[in-house]
């Protein structure tokens, strides 16, 4: 008896330590298998799991029952998320496209204030992955499945500045727009009038 009541302590503080994911249901379908004595029923769930602080993935999965369904697939989610940088911890670093199947994607960088602009799987996306300002357009297919893995692929492609300039052995600084550049040559004409 004990050792089942350890068991089950065990489950609610594996429970407890990883509470930092969020998840969010994008779509439940219902399907329908008929047979000799009637129909049966089948449950699909499409889940979207985040730490909304740059990790995100999403997973589906099936069962007879809608808890079960949807249990599945935050597990799948939780196994196949992915890193993603973002800039100022609000939105991403460059605007990027992402394709699967008929599903096109574009999702590009916004101002401070903009909010999310985009359609139900991915407004789900970038919540869960934290975004606060994005705007995207979804072109074609409409199926979430696939809205949702084109968005995936799109924020794979994805790379941040430091990544980029570890890839080229540079420094940060050299790969990113000089924005002190116009500020330079007045300092340089005060030192030649002193």
């Amino acid at each position: 008896m004990a050792e089942r009541d350890n068991r089950r302590g065990g489950r609610r503080n594996e429970r407890e330590e990883t509470p930092e994911f969020a998840d969010r249901l994008v779509a439940i379908n219902r399907v329908s298998k008929t047979v000799k004595g009637g129909k049966r029923f089948g449950f699909a769930a499409l889940v979207v799991v985040g730490d909304q602080r740059g990790r995100v993935g999403f997973g589906k999965g099936k069962a007879k029952e809608v808890p079960e369904a949807i249990r599945k697939a935050t597990e799948q989610a939780k196994r196949q998320m992915i890193r993603v940088a973002l800039r100022e911890g609000r939105t991403l670093h460059h605007d990027m496209e992402g394709r699967h199947g008929a599903g096109k994607i574009v999702i590009r960088t916004a101002p401070e204030g903009t909010g999310i602009i985009a359609g139900g799987p991915m407004r789900a996306v970038f919540e869960m992955l934290g975004v606060k300002d994005v705007v995207s357009k979804s072109i074609g297919s409409q199926n979430p499945y696939n809205m949702i893995r084109a968005t995936m692929d799109a924020l794979v492609k994805g790379a941040s500045p430091r990544a980029v300039a570890q890839r080229r052995g540079k420094k940060v600084a050299d790969i990113l727009p000089k924005t002190d550049a116009p500020a330079a040559p007045a300092a340089e004409a005060e030192a030649v009038e002193a």
